[in-house]
């Protein structure tokens, strides 16, 4: 029994490992080379100003043990981000009662970059010890990316405190790194998430901005603040000023919060047409993950990729109100009327929660044709002539749902080949009127890379 155990944490471990591409093993290992190369100095030199370095340690740890997950799976620590970019950009440590190059009279904090990145790592590291110890491992790669931009803002900013500078300019270049360390984070977080979802960067990007921009200001303006005010009060102002990231955390924690519990009560949702016989145990899951896997073929954010989950999960509750479920639940077999019919009820059904209307719209519009054809109204362009007008297609959402809901009622779980060639090959047939061919076309590259994984 404990060989078969031991056996199967072996499994896990390699399928951990193995889920890390490329990026993410790069990124790793330069941060574990800067920090091995930073405690080799330490060791060799010796901590300056201990006091600071361990006031600042534990304000890292016990960040890092106050981590959060916001949505899209993004593992965040912004207490202990502020408090090592905070420390990287540290000027002063207290009065001194003399006068300096300074303006105000301040003992100057003399550490290096290289110490900023040892303590900074040993904090992080003593703050995710209680996680690991209840099975709650930290991500390698967020930990190694949040580590890599404190070794950014430090190395860019320790040679200019060396230089003695106007305060006025520090703090000039105290902005302009703490904006270079965002945009760092966020360009690494992009690419690491391009690769993992197989997204284009531009649109990792642009959901990494869109994600992390407000957090990332507030961690950068409580860094500066940490630091100035730690310079002008000494290491009793890191309390005072902690504060307002905290708030902040608490904020975001609640926002993640309610985006998980809006999933999860979808994910209930969709299950009743399953317990109730209507459709195929699994349909629902299967149809929106191939839905979500085809709306990032196409280039669509996140925050449409979200719609369109919840979307997709919900896309047969419509049937709860048939009186003789369909055959398999396949409604791509029923006839036009009838799939307009429990895509109708299905929308009302969700429009009822009063926050989720654009879902209700995308549900709504998935039973509709591509292209106008058999007498099917389709919402026509403003102004101009509505006789001459040209019908708009459905959403791409609603498009992506119709597709992936076409090929899941005649696959279901098969991985047969052939029989998905032949199921593919029946919807580019129809893709004169009834699906839009470029949902096609990405639905043949999602099927083909699935197949071969």
């Amino acid at each position: 029994m404990r060989d078969v155990m031991s056996a199967q944490m072996r499994t896990r471990e390699r399928a951990a490992w193995q889920s890390i591409d490329s990026g993410q093993l790069l990124l790793i290992a330069t941060a574990g080379l800067a920090v091995v190369v930073a405690v080799t100095q330490v060791a060799a030199v010796g901590l300056d100003q201990p006091n600071i370095a361990i006031v600042f340690g534990v304000l890292i740890a016990l960040g890092e043990l106050f981590r959060m997950v916001m949505p899209g799976n993004r593992e965040v620590a912004p207490i202990a981000s502020a408090g090592a970019i905070g420390y990287a950009l540290l000027i002063g440590t207290g009065p001194d009662g003399s006068r300096g190059a300074l303006p105000l009279h301040v003992v100057p904090a003399g550490h290096s970059a290289l110490q900023v990145v040892a303590v900074t790592a040993a904090g992080m590291l003593v703050g995710s010890l209680p996680h690991i110890a209840v099975g709650r491992s930290p991500r390698p790669d967020a930990m190694a990316r949040r580590l890599f931009t404190v070794t950014v803002v430090a190395l860019c900013f320790r040679p200019v405190v060396s230089a003695r500078l106007e305060w006025e300019l520090l703090l000039a270049v105290m902005g302009v790194v703490v904006v270079v360390s965002c945009f760092t984070d966020v360009v690494i977080a992009a690419m690491i998430r391009a690769e993992a979802v197989r997204a284009r960067f531009g649109i990792a990007l642009r959901d990494e901005i869109r994600a992390k921009l407000a957090l990332c200001a507030a961690i950068g303006a409580t860094a500066m603040l940490i630091a100035v005010a730690t310079t002008a009060m000494g290491p009793a102002a890191l309390m005072v000023f902690t504060a307002p990231i905290l708030v902040t955390q608490f904020a975001f924690r609640r926002y993640a919060g309610i985006r998980a519990t809006y999933l999860q009560t979808v994910r209930a949702l969709s299950r009743v047409t399953e317990v109730g016989g209507y459709v195929e145990t699994g349909h629902s899951r299967r149809v929106s993950r191939l839905a979500v896997a085809m709306g990032r073929e196409l280039g669509m954010s996140e925050e449409e990729l979200l719609e369109l989950e919840y979307a997709a999960l919900m896309h047969d509750i419509g049937q709860l109100s048939l009186g003789d479920p369909i055959p398999g639940g396949a409604t791509v077999l029923a006839s036009p009327p009838e799939q307009r019919r429990i895509a109708e009820l299905g929308a009302e059904v969700i429009k009822q929660t009063g926050v989720l209307d654009r879902v209700a719209h995308i549900v709504r519009l998935s039973s509709h044709p591509y292209r106008t054809g058999h007498g099917e109204a389709q919402p026509l362009r403003q102004g101009g002539d509505p006789a001459h007008a040209r019908p708009l297609p459905p959403p791409l959402a609603s498009r992506i749902i119709k597709v992936a809901n076409a090929y899941d009622d005649l696959v279901g779980e098969s991985s047969d080949r052939d029989r998905g060639a032949a199921v593919l090959e029946r919807l580019r047939l129809d893709s004169a009127s009834e699906y839009d061919p470029t949902v096609v076309e990405a639905l043949s590259r999602v099927v083909d890379r699935r197949l071969r994984q």
